[in-house]
């Protein structure tokens, strides 16, 4: 049996994720739909793989034979994940992926009463969206148990993939997003601005809808959530400009346009990689004013992926845990970026 299926393995991501699973001595199935980059992977890699669209349900069932754990690495998830959740639902399939796009959190968390009628896992977000972000505010749940707000910020070095920037020009369209009472809003693009200390000097971040505004929710119960991406004031302003545009930026033609223009993106080589760090903040508070915090300087965003997702499905191939829907820190416990190469934690 062939338990694992990387659905996108030919992208960015997908084949740093197969690289390594190999150099576990793992055997996973490629799968995608671009052949002819498929087989030069699998040639390469000494792999299977199994070529299929998501159009037909019925095709994906054929190919999800023998297979116990699918990990969709194929973004924008807001267009592959409705498929493959469905097949795996459907063919008792665990479900992992790398998202960061809440409407696919969302999606995901409303099929949890399917995952544990079927007895599979439902788990996105396994990689940098949204491991170490989520397992930050656990980590700070513990510490201010009756905390009443959270906020979770990053910086991350490298450059984005092909599919993370076209995630991004999604993304502009759908505006900002926060959790606010419980509840998730739509807010303004760069709603709200600051600073966060890294090395002794500040960063300034402006929020953005990050993954964490729907899953450190259920992870931690916190009601208010803001999540913020460092960058220059002079990026700042130009998103705050585009607000008058996303009328515009929602049309098909030009999210087709910008998808194209992000599509060339190369994504950080080896090198870059290895030669970069990312830095996460939390911060939490209560009705009394109380506070925590903390910092964690990780690995580069895609390096970290590789090893967070690779883990999250080892440990659910040799664990079985109860069908459900989970985020990181559930499924890992809040300690679990802690083990992760290149991690360290950094209080206050």
């Amino acid at each position: 049996m062939d338990p694992i299926l990387i659905y996108g393995a030919n992208g960015y991501t997908g084949a740093l994720i197969a690289e390594e699973a190999v150099r576990r001595g793992l055997k996973p199935v490629l799968a995608g739909r671009n052949r002819d980059a498929l087989d030069a992977l699998a040639q390469k890699l000494s792999l299977t793989r199994r070529v299929f669209t998501l159009e037909d349900p019925a095709e994906i069932a054929r190919h999800f034979d023998g297979i116990d754990l699918l990990l969709n690495c194929a973004g924008p998830f807001s267009q592959t994940a409705v498929p493959l959740l469905e097949a795996c639902l459907e063919h008792s399939v665990h479900y992992l992926d790398i998202t960061g796009e809440i409407d696919v959190f969302a999606l995901c968390h409303r099929a949890q009463p399917r995952a544990q009628r079927q007895g599979i896992v439902v788990a996105p977000g396994v990689g940098f969206d949204v491991v170490p972000t989520d397992c930050a505010a656990a980590m700070l749940k513990q510490q201010l148990p009756d905390a009443t707000h959270l906020v979770l910020a990053f910086e991350a070095a490298g450059g984005p993939s092909p599919g993370t920037a076209k995630t991004s020009v999604e993304g502009l369209a759908k505006g900002g997003r926060a959790r606010v009472d419980g509840k998730v809003v739509d807010v303004p693009l760069a709603w709200k601005s600051r600073t966060f200390e890294r090395d002794g000097q500040p960063r300034t971040a402006m929020t953005i809808p990050w993954g964490d505004v729907y899953t450190a929710f259920v992870s931690t119960g916190i009601g208010n959530v803001e999540t913020y991406m460092v960058t220059s004031p002079k990026t700042i302003a130009r998103v705050r400009r585009l607000r008058m545009l996303m009328p515009l930026l929602a049309l098909a033609p030009v999210q087709s346009f910008l998808k194209s223009r992000a599509g060339a993106t190369a994504g950080p080589d080896e090198q870059r990689r290895a030669a970069t760090r990312s830095h996460v903040w939390g911060e939490v508070r209560n009705a009394a004013g109380d506070e925590r915090r903390l910092q964690l300087v990780v690995s580069n965003g895609y390096a970290l992926t590789v090893q967070s997702a690779l883990g999250i499905a080892q440990h659910v191939l040799a664990t079985r845990p109860a069908g459900d829907y989970y985020t990181p820190s559930q499924m890992m416990g809040a300690g679990y970026v802690l083990s992760l190469p290149g991690t360290s934690l950094i209080d206050g």
